[in-house]
């Protein structure tokens, strides 16, 4: 396989030579802006919930922002198998109907334990409705705009992200933290609704007859560096709403609105870049972006340096899940998107869910500041891995 295929970079086909704005693409694009906005919701409420009326520390808010990562993870091959085999749909809405009754349950939480637990029921939620979403992705773009149908595919995570603790602020201001949890709950269950406007995507051929793998191995590599970025990432956004207000910003939801707002801006400006762009250059480059803004986060102590930071980390993550998954995909046939999907956002769980577990236990005795400086160290380490990823092309599909 050539540099250019095995980056997910092919400059014979021009990126605009094949329709992708289809009836599937966008339902798909709106179901998952309606399920990450649910998400974006709860990453703003769940710390403030737990370090208010369950009267826990960050420690605690650490625990249960990740919890979901050890059902996640667990589950996510599995996911990614299942949904080569019986399709794409059936994981999207039945992922996006128990994400929403996870967030409607939590409304009665009452302690920590029983948070953890509906965070680890929304692990499988999340394993379904992503894997499958990716896949689905996967099968309706076509090839040589993959790069770009991810950028704008993942404007409803980062939208949601923007919009959701806004939305987050506005409901627990208004309605207290039950009507919060019930507000992302029936968001969540709006997008069960569009999941089954989508149709099912996956190719109906033959299906292979080898070993049913769980693991596509030559993803694992790639999704290192990708777990890197998302650790990283995640350290930030479990604690942005309790630092924002520590440095004066009158209004926390801001910081990652901020954030949200400008991957938003980037991925619709910059769309074609990963498809003009070796994809491992470029996502090594998106970690030492992410690195730098924690860094200025965490030594620039006023909201002037947290928003700077933020943007330093925004523009970062802008290209690295593009430049990454195109990476990935690059490296299966279309018989293997579930389980290279399933591989790469295994990620996904370790990063969202270790990450705020461990910038947790760094968070409560030395400062928050101290966790992002960690979590700039584990971006710029996984920038170097990367870079070491260039000698070698990924196996062809």
């Amino acid at each position: 396989m050539d540099r250019a295929r095995s980056t997910g970079h092919d400059d014979s086909t021009p990126p605009s030579a094949e329709r992708l704005f289809t009836r599937a693409f966008i339902s798909l694009s709106v179901a998952e802006l309606a399920y990450f906005t649910a998400v974006g919701t709860a990453i703003f409420a769940l710390p403030l919930f737990v370090t208010g009326p369950l009267g826990l520390d960050e420690a605690a808010a650490g625990i249960a922002f990740g919890a979901f990562a050890v059902s996640a993870l667990v589950l996510r091959p599995f996911a990614g198998r299942l949904s080569d085999r019986i399709g794409r749909r059936p994981l999207l809405v039945g992922g996006a109907l128990l994400a929403a009754s996870c967030l409607a349950l939590t409304a009665a939480a009452s302690d920590l334990v029983v948070v953890i637990a509906l965070r680890l029921v929304a692990g499988v939620a999340e394993a379904a409705f992503f894997v499958a979403g990716f896949a689905a992705l996967a099968d309706i773009a076509p090839a040589q705009r993959m790069g770009e149908a991810l950028s704008y595919n993942s404007l409803g995570l980062y939208l949601g992200i923007a919009l959701g603790p806004p939305l987050g602020e506005f409901l627990l201001a208004n309605g207290g933290h039950v009507a919060t949890w019930l507000g992302a709950a029936a968001l969540a269950l709006f997008a069960a609704g569009l999941a089954t406007v989508v149709g099912e995507t996956r190719s109906t051929g033959p299906r292979p007859d080898g070993p049913r793998r769980l693991i596509h191995r030559p993803a694992i590599p790639i999704s290192i560096g990708f777990l890197a970025s998302l650790a990283a990432v995640g350290g930030f956004m479990a604690f942005a709403s309790l630092h924002a207000t520590r440095v004066g910003i009158p209004n926390p939801s801001l910081a990652l609105f901020a954030y949200g707002a400008i991957v938003v801006f980037c991925r619709i400006a910059f769309a074609r870049v990963p498809d003009r762009l070796p994809s491992l250059p470029l996502a090594a480059a998106s970690l030492v972006a992410i690195g730098l803004g924690l860094l200025v986060a965490a030594g620039w102590a006023s909201p002037w340096g947290f928003f700077t930071g933020i943007a330093l980390m925004a523009v970062g993550i802008t290209f690295s899940t593009p430049a990454f998954f195109s990476a990935v995909f690059a490296t299966a046939s279309p018989s293997e998107r579930g389980i290279a999907s399933g591989t790469a956002s295994a990620a996904l769980d370790l990063g969202l869910g270790v990450g705020p577990i461990l910038l947790g236990f760094v968070a409560a005795p030395y400062g928050i500041p101290w966790a992002f400086a960690l979590a700039a160290a584990i971006a710029l380490v996984g920038a170097l891995w990367t870079v070491g990823l260039m000698r070698r092309a990924p196996a062809p599909a």
